[in-house]
């Protein structure tokens, strides 16, 4: 039988690039992911869960750990915004129809949390990651490569996927500076494959911010429509708190 998360596994070569069936499964679901966010659909999900799966295997086998914790949360949150959009986005009648989570922004105020969450967490992740080798030598022989930049990476990562379960315009512009990290990153890792699947992901991603966009635009324009939307969606930060 054959090992599909087996990273020396190899699905076909092309122009001397043997890929294997973890990272080419993982990223067709991972694009597929971001193409279904970018069009709102709820199927985005279930299917970015798949993705995520492939990858928490392919980076564990790679050493790219920052990535593999990365995943991890991934994992977590990806059932929470699945569970909200599910709940939050039926609308079972003309009573509830004002119910469903629409895509809104944030306020000033929670964009300076974000700011201030992103810089410290950067810092303490990128710390610990460029020592995890003296920490745990037996899990981690070899250092990490460009902790603190993988962890900036890794830490917008984490805001974006909140602010996305929660539908926040905001979320786009951090995938989006994600993925230019990104894009440079993999290729100086060498996961050439990965880097191409990022710049993809930019373009899906400014996309994606330019759709949400106007569809925010659009409920504006329908402020009684939207006021029981926004507090719910109000409710929801202020219960939720992670990092």
């Amino acid at each position: 039988m054959v090992n599909i998360f087996d990273i020396n596994t190899v699905l076909f070569t092309v122009w001397g690039y043997q890929m294997s069936y973890i990272e080419f499964f993982g990223t067709i679901f991972n694009l597929w992911c971001v193409w279904l966010t970018a069009k709102n659909k709820i199927l985005c999900w279930p299917v970015g869960i798949v993705g995520v799966v492939f990858y928490m295997f392919l980076f564990y086998q790679i050493q790219l750990y920052s990535d593999l914790v990365e995943q991890v949360y991934f994992l977590v949150t990806s059932f929470y915004g699945w569970f909200l959009w599910l709940n939050l986005s039926k609308a079972k009648g003309e009573k509830d129809k004002d119910k469903r989570l629409k895509i809104s922004r944030n306020t000033l105020k929670t964009n300076l949390v974000y700011g201030a969450i992103i810089i410290f967490g950067t810092l303490g992740m990128g710390y610990f990651m460029g020592n995890i080798h003296t920490y745990m030598p037996k899990f981690f022989s070899e250092p990490a490569s460009y902790p603190y930049l993988d962890a900036f990476t890794t830490v917008l990562s984490f805001a974006a996927m909140i602010l996305l379960a929660k539908k926040r315009v905001e979320s786009w512009y951090l995938w989006i500076l994600v993925d230019i990290i990104g894009v440079g990153l993999y290729y100086v890792k060498g996961v050439k494959f990965i880097a191409a699947e990022y710049f993809i992901f930019l373009i899906m991603a400014t996309k994606g911010l330019i759709s949400w966009q106007r569809q925010f635009k659009n409920y504006k324009e329908y402020p009684l429509q939207s006021r029981v939307s926004d507090s719910i969606v109000s409710q929801s930060v202020s219960r939720r708190t992670r990092h």
